[in-house]
């Protein structure tokens, strides 16, 4: 029985980031889940109590399985610059990844004070990595250096995910300059 419970939580997962990857937020509702999985709308909800429960789960799952990407890319680097530049590439690299899909769908959806503290603490996690590597290159402020680089990471993915006027991978190369050169290129 609790086999069968865990498969079918794992089938709702994996709907629910089907669904956040194909239509955001608005496309993950409980009658859909039960379409995608099978299942009957009322046993949805013997699973999940509410849709930020659903997003609070997969961000759960899913977020540490994205960072551990990132962290593998920064320690196969050699350098405090390459192991920036692959924070930053690596987290782009991910945009068409039905996890970071979620995740970004996450991000915009309405949730609970909870689930976003638990979203922003492991945001915090991922910015984390790459402080000692702004350390190394001589920041005198590396958190807040690292704080501002993932906001250029968010709003390279943003651009990406928006399907912006530039090819995904000019957004990425101005996103890595801006990272290791700053505005002046």
């Amino acid at each position: 029985m609790a086999e069968h419970r865990t498969m079918q939580r794992r089938a709702l997962l994996d709907a629910a980031r089907a669904l956040l990857s194909e239509g955001g937020t608005e496309a993950l509702t409980f009658p859909a889940l039960a379409e995608r999985t099978g299942l009957a709308r009322s046993s949805v909800y013997e699973y999940f109590r509410s849709r930020a429960a659903v997003v609070e789960e997969l961000c759960a799952v899913d977020f540490p399985v994205w960072a551990a990407e990132v962290e593998a890319a920064m320690a196969a680097a050699d350098t405090p610059a390459a192991r920036i530049e692959a924070y930053v590439r690596t987290q782009l690299a991910l945009v068409g990844d039905r996890r970071h899909r979620a995740v970004v769908a996450i991000s915009a959806g309405e949730l609970d004070a909870g689930a976003r503290e638990k979203i922003r603490a492991a945001h915090g996690g991922l910015v984390a990595m790459v402080v000692a590597a702004l350390s190394d290159l001589g920041h005198g402020e590396p958190r807040l250096i690292a704080m501002l680089l993932q906001g250029v990471v968010d709003a390279a993915v943003r651009r990406i995910e928006l399907g912006a006027a530039e090819a995904p991978d000019e957004i990425v190369a101005a996103a890595v300059t801006m990272a290791l050169h700053g505005v002046s290129g």
